[in-house]
């Protein structure tokens, strides 16, 4: 990509500049930080009042937080008329019911509507729908 710094794998990770992520809007960034940084096992990288972030152990990948006043829970599956979701995330489990069962431990809420015997939906405590599922 024109305008972004090329690093490798022999560039300390923290002196890398080409990172890149999701971010998520939150009533509290740091408190959805931390579910997603104990839910993944990732380390969290910053966490301040109105911005947070997550990242595995290794790259430059991470997912962001940020606190929005306005913030409106999103609704799954969608209903006309009220806040739908923007995007989801995708996990790839090994035992769905014991990552589920952990989810739901961290203050994941399992969704109502499960279209597929191999994935759950689940809301984050925020609202944001994610889906855990099993690799074919």
């Amino acid at each position: 990509m024109r305008g972004r710094a090329q690093s490798d794998e022999s560039t300390p990770r923290w002196s890398r500049h080409d990172w890149w992520g999701v971010v998520l809007d939150a009533p509290d960034a740091g408190a959805l930080a931390r579910f997603y940084a104990e839910l993944l096992g990732w380390e969290i990288g910053k966490d301040t009042p109105a911005w947070a972030t997550v990242a595995p152990r290794g790259g430059v990948a991470y997912l962001g937080f940020q606190t929005s006043p306005g913030y409106v829970r999103p609704v799954w599956p969608s209903v006309e008329g009220r806040q739908q979701m923007m995007m989801h995330l995708d996990l790839e489990v090994s035992d769905l019911e014991a990552a589920v069962t952990h989810a739901v431990q961290l203050g994941a809420m399992a969704a109502e509507h499960q279209p597929q015997d191999t994935v759950r939906v689940l809301l984050d405590p925020a609202g944001h729908p994610f889906c855990l599922y099993v690799g074919e």
